[in-house]
């Protein structure tokens, strides 16, 4: 499995907005070893969580088949110091949606209180940079379901979104070994 700097999903609008936890614990090795005797969770890996946040409400646009980088951080600000028993609250709402790409404003709260505001730009890979695809289905599928998307999404009329079936059809070849 990579990494993942979320924890779980708590809201999810298809499109608009996505909404994720971080818990922040003592036990996971940056907090400890970012800066000895001072523990706190590097600015980078709330950047990451954004990023991973804003990605996947990009990348269930298309049913997580559009490969989606982030290509720039055009903007980072941090209010405060994140440490062992914090908890993240990042939202990311889409500003702007092209063909090849599209810029996600971000926020992160602390018990109610900002913490970060960020602005990132994602671009979307063609078949020029590779064919292959950056998650096997069936895993990406186990991911999101362990991160609760598809228990709190929904389209923006309110309907739940369903599990698009390349990943249901990837997550039984993974659980039987057979091909759908």
């Amino acid at each position: 499995m990579r990494w993942f700097w979320i924890d779980r999903f708590d809201k999810f609008v298809v499109g608009q907005e996505a909404v994720t936890v971080k818990n922040v614990t003592l036990g996971e090795e940056p907090l400890d070893d970012y800066l000895p005797g001072y523990p706190h969770y590097p600015h980078s890996l709330i950047i990451e969580g954004m990023a991973q946040t804003g990605g996947l409400l990009l990348a269930q646009i298309q049913e997580f088949q559009q490969r989606v980088v982030l290509a720039k951080v055009t903007k980072a600000l941090f209010h405060r110091m994140v440490g062992p028993g914090d908890q993240l609250r990042l939202t990311a709402r889409v500003l702007s949606l092209q063909d090849d790409g599209a810029i996600v404003q971000g926020s992160v709260e602390v018990d109610e209180q900002p913490q970060a505001e960020m602005e990132l730009t994602f671009a979307f890979l063609d078949q020029s940079f590779s064919d292959k695809p950056f998650f096997i289905p069936g895993d990406l599928c186990r991911i999101l379901r362990t991160l609760k998307l598809f228990a709190v999404g929904v389209h923006p009329d309110g309907t739940p979104i369903q599990i698009p079936q390349h990943m249901l059809d990837g997550e039984y070849e993974l659980l039987t070994g057979e091909v759908t």
